[in-house]
C-alpha cells in the first residue's frame, strides 16, 4: 500500500515472530500458498473487476521499469502496485488450498496468514486495503467444487465485511454471522433484511464480555440450528484494545474463546472443518499476541 500505511509486510512478521518465540510455529504444518486460478476468482468477482486489477497491477509493474509511479490509489486508503496483482492471487490462493486439505481430511483446520485481507471486496469493487474476497472466493468455491449443502462465515474484524454480505447475500447455503464496531467504516450492516445474515453492530469501547454475552444469545443459536458442514472465518484482530484503527476492547483471551466456542459448533456439525483468514489487525504487538491465541485453539495446544 506504501510507506506508513496500517496494512504493511511487518504485519505477517509480527505474526511470524510471535509465533517462534512461543514455539507455537514449531506444532504446525506450514505449506506455501498457490496462485488462485481465474475461474476460481470468478465464483465471487465480476470478470471486469479481475481485469482492471490485473491490469493496473501489470501497468504499474512496466511504469516501475520505466521510472514511473510506484502505486496507484483506487480509493482513500487502498493502493496497488506492480505486485499487487500476484500477492492478491496467492492470498485468495491460500484460503482455496486450505478448503481442499481440510476437506480431503488431510488437515482438521488451516489459518491463512495472507496479505492483502479480502472482506471489503465486493463482487464488482476493490476497497478498504482489499482486491479479491479470500473467504468469499473459498465458500463460492466449497460449494461450487466440492459440492457442501450449508456453509458458515463467521467476521470478528472491527469493520464490517460489507464485500462479502455484497458476494453472499440472499444465498441460503451460506449463513454469515458477524459483530462489528458501529457508526465505523464502511458504515454498513445494519440494514440487512436477508435470512443469511446476523449482524451485530456495537458501540465503540464495547468490551469483551458483552461481545460474548452476544455471541453466545445471537450467533450461537443461529450456527446450530443451521448445521453448518464446514466454517470459514474473516479473522480480523483490529476489535483489540490496542489497536488505534478501532475503538473496541477486545484482549486475546476473548479472542480464545471465540474460537473455541466456534470450534465447538465445527465440532459437532462439520467435523471440525474450520478455515480461517487474517483479514485486519494493525497493533503488530497485539496482532502476534491475538493469532496466536486463536492459533493455539485452532491447534489444541495448551497456553501457557
Amino acid at each position: 500500500m506504501g510507506a506508513g500505511h496500517p496494512e504493511c509486510p511487518e504485519r505477517l512478521d509480527a505474526i511470524e515472530d510471535r509465533l517462534l518465540i512461543t514455539g507455537v510455529g514449531a506444532a504446525l504444518e506450514r505449506r506455501e500458498a498457490p496462485l488462485a486460478a481465474l475461474a476460481e476468482l470468478e465464483l465471487a468477482h465480476d470478470r471486469l473487476l479481475i481485469a482492471a486489477i490485473r491490469g493496473l497491477s501489470d501497468q504499474l509493474a512496466d511504469d516501475v521499469q520505466a521510472g514511473g509511479p510506484a502505486y496507484a490509489q483506487i480509493d482513500p486508503d487502498t493502493a496497488l502496485n506492480g505486485h499487487t496483482w500476484n500477492a492478491a492471487l496467492r492470498a485468495a490462493g491460500a484460503a482455496l488450498a486450505a478448503t481442499d486439505a481440510v476437506l480431503a481430511g488431510e488437515v482438521e483446520n488451516a489459518f491463512c496468514a495472507v496479505r492483502p485481507p479480502g472482506h471489503h471486496a465486493c463482487r464488482a469493487k476493490a476497497m478498504g486495503f482489499c482486491f479479491f474476497n479470500n473467504i468469499a472466493v473459498a465458500v463460492k468455491y466449497a460449494l461450487a467444487r466440492h459440492g457442501l449443502k450449508r456453509v458458515a462465515i463467521v467476521d470478528f474484524d472491527v469493520h464490517h465485511g460489507n464485500g462479502t454480505e455484497d458476494i453472499i447475500r440472499g444465498d441460503e447455503r451460506i449463513l454469515m454471522v458477524s459483530f462489528f464496531q458501529h457508526p465505523f467504516y464502511p458504515y454498513t450492516g445494519t440494514d440487512a433484511r436477508d435470512n443469511n445474515m446476523v449482524n451485530l453492530p456495537v458501540p465503540a469501547y464495547t468490551q469483551g464480555a458483552e461481545v460474548r454475552e452476544l455471541i453466545e444469545r445471537m450467533w450461537i443459536p443461529r450456527l446450530e440450528a443451521f448445521k453448518p458442514e464446514m466454517i470459514f472465518i474473516s479473522a480480523g484482530f483490529d476489535a483489540h484494545r490496542d489497536d488505534a484503527l478501532g475503538q473496541m476492547g477486545l484482549n486475546e483471551q476473548d479472542y480464545a474463546w471465540i474460537t473455541q466456542r466456534i470450534k465447538d459448533v465445527a465440532k459437532r456439525h462439520a467435523g471440525g472443518r474450520i478455515v480461517s483468514c487474517l483479514e485486519g489487525g494493525y497493533n503488530l504487538a497485539a496482532l502476534g499476541r491475538s493469532v496466536e491465541a486463536h492459533i493455539r485453539v485452532l491447534a489444541d495446544l495448551q497456553t501457557h
